[in-house]
C-alpha cells in the first residue's frame, strides 16, 4: 500500500515538474516569436546591449570616438569632488560631481525626486535625504527644473535631455535658432551629438572646473595626454577634452548584466514566468515597444502623455513653477507648437533604483506607472487634451497582466552590478559621488 502512495506522489510530482516545464518553454517561445516581430529585421539581437569593452559596438560619435584611455579619464572626472572648485558659496567647494545626480546605485539617476549638486549635503538612505546647506538660499541651490534623467544607455540617444536640446545632429538639423547664444545650448555650435555636448556644457552649468594648473594638482596630467595625444598641448586640458572623457565613458554605461539581456543571450532561467509573460505584453498586446525599442528600450520620440510637472511634486522644490518652459518639454526648446508638452521617451532599465518616474517625478511606484499607460488618463490640468500623444491610449490590461508587466520592468530590466563602472578610488582621494561633511559620513570614507 506504501508503495502504490509513494508511486502516486511521485508520479503527481513529475506531472507538476512537467507542466512547468511545458510552461516555461512555451513562454519561452512565445516570447521569442514577440521578439521577432517587435524587430522584423534584427530579431532578438535588435535588443541586445554589447559589452561596455566592445567600443566598436557601442553606438558613439564620430567626431569622439571611444578609447580606452577616454574611458579611463571620463570614469574618474565623471566621478571626481576635486574639481568642484567655483561653487556658489565657499561651503561647497569640491563638495560634488557629476555623479552626485546620477550614481551607480540609483541607475545612474538621482536618488530623489529633485537631484541637488552644488549646495547639496548628506547621501543618506540612496540620496533621498539629500537636502541643502543652510547657507545656500533656494535661488542660489544647484539643482534643475526638471526630474534628473539617467545617464545610463544614453549611447542609444543621439540627443539629450528630456527636450533632446543637446546635440547637433539628428533631429536638431535645423533647430539652429534655437541654439541661444550665452546658454549652455550654443554648445550645439561644436558639432558634437547630444552626450558630447552635454557633458561639455554640464561642466559649465555646474562650475566644475578644468584647467592645467587643477589638472596638475589632482594629477590626471598623464590621463590626459594618454586620451587626446593628438591635440596640441595648450588645448589639452579643457572642458572640452574633459567633456568628450566624460561622455566616452558615459557610452559604456550599459545595463548588459540584466536578466532580460541574458534571456537574450540564451539563459532562459534568468527571467521568472511572470517576467515573461510581461515582456510578451511588453512587445505585444500592451504596445509598449512602439516607442520603447531598440537595446535600452528607448527612442528618439518626443510624446505628451500628460505626467505632471515637477513643482506639482507634495515635496518642496527649487527653482521650478507652472511658467519654466521646461514644463513644455520638445516644444520649450523648438518653439514649434506641435512639440508642446512632448517629452523624450526614456530608457527602460534599472527604474526601479529610484523610485520617482516622469518628467516630474509624479508616480512613485513602476505598477503606478503601468496602470497610468493602462488608463491614459493624463494627470497634469496644465495639459491640453489637443496636445496629447495619439499612442496615449487604454491598453486594456487586466489586473494581472499588469502586475505581470510590472515585474517585467522591475526585475527583467534591473541590473544588478552597476558599481563596475565607478572607480575604486579618485587621485584627489575625495569621497564620490558626494564629498560634504555629511555625505562623508553617509558614504563611510575619509
Amino acid at each position: 500500500m506504501k508503495k502504490l502512495q509513494y508511486t502516486t506522489i511521485a508520479f503527481l510530482v513529475l506531472a507538476v515538474f512537467a507542466s512547468c516545464t511545458r510552461e516555461e518553454e512555451d513562454l519561452n517561445s512565445e516570447l521569442e516569436a514577440v521578439l521577432e516581430l517587435a524587430d522584423p529585421v534584427n530579431g532578438k539581437s535588435g535588443f541586445l546591449m554589447p559589452k561596455s569593452f566592445d567600443f566598436n559596438s557601442i553606438p558613439q560619435d564620430p567626431n569622439n570616438p571611444i578609447t580606452a584611455a577616454k574611458v579611463q579619464l571620463g570614469k574618474f572626472l565623471y566621478h571626481e569632488t576635486g574639481i568642484a572648485q567655483n561653487p556658489m558659496q565657499e561651503e561647497g567647494r569640491g563638495t560634488y560631481s557629476c555623479a552626485t545626480c546620477h550614481f551607480a546605485s540609483a541607475g545612474f539617476q538621482a536618488g530623489r525626486f529633485q537631484g541637488i549638486g552644488d549646495g547639496g549635503s548628506g547621501m543618506a538612505n540612496n540620496g533621498l535625504d539629500r537636502n541643502r546647506f543652510q547657507s545656500y538660499s533656494g535661488d542660489i541651490l544647484d539643482v534643475q527644473p526638471i526630474r534628473t534623467p539617467t545617464a545610463m544607455n544614453a549611447a542609444y540617444q543621439e540627443l539629450m535631455l528630456w527636450n533632446g536640446q543637446f546635440g547637433a545632429t539628428g533631429m536638431n538639423e535645423g533647430t539652429e535658432y534655437a541654439w541661444t547664444a550665452g546658454t549652455p545650448k550654443e554648445n550645439n555650435h561644436l558639432g558634437f551629438q547630444g552626450l558630447e555636448t552635454q557633458a561639455i556644457a554640464g561642466l559649465g552649468v555646474h562650475r566644475l572646473v578644468i584647467n592645467e594648473t587643477l589638472i596638475n594638482e589632482l594629477g590626471y596630467q598623464s590621463m590626459f595626454d594618454a586620451a587626446f595625444p593628438h591635440i596640441p598641448a595648450l588645448e589639452r586640458y579643457t572642458p572640452v577634452t574633459a567633456g568628450l572623457a566624460i561622455a566616452a565613458y558615459e557610452r559604456t554605461l550599459l545595463s548588459n548584466q540584466a536578466p532580460f539581456q541574458q534571456f537574450l543571450e540564451g539563459k532562459y532561467n534568468a527571467m521568472s514566468n511572470p517576467e515573461k509573460r510581461g515582456a510578451i505584453l511588453f512587445f505585444g498586446k500592451a504596445q509598449c515597444a512602439s516607442c520603447h525599442t531598440g537595446p535600452a528600450l528607448s527612442s528618439m520620440s518626443f510624446h505628451a502623455i500628460g505626467m505632471g510637472d515637477l513643482d506639482l511634486c507634495p515635496e518642496e522644490t527649487f527653482k521650478t513653477n507652472a511658467t519654466v518652459v521646461e514644463n513644455q518639454g520638445r516644444g520649450g526648446f523648438t518653439g514649434r507648437e506641435e512639440d508642446k508638452f512632448a517629452f523624450k521617451t526614456p530608457s527602460l532599465y534599472n527604474l526601479k533604483d529610484s523610485p520617482f518616474y516622469g518628467h516630474g517625478a509624479s508616480l512613485r511606484t513602476l505598477r503606478d506607472v503601468v496602470v497610468y499607460k493602462n488608463r491614459a488618463v493624463k494627470e497634469n490640468p496644465r495639459v491640453s487634451d489637443v496636445y496629447l500623444s495619439p499612442l496615449f491610449a487604454p491598453l486594456g490590461l487586466s489586473a494581472s497582466e499588469i502586475d505581470d508587466l510590472t515585474a517585467f520592468l522591475t526585475w527583467s530590466l534591473h541590473d544588478p552590478n552597476l558599481k563596475r563602472y565607478e572607480p575604486d578610488y579618485l587621485l584627489s582621494g575625495q569621497c564620490f559621488p558626494s564629498n560634504d561633511p555629511q555625505s562623508s559620513e553617509d558614504l563611510g570614507c575619509n
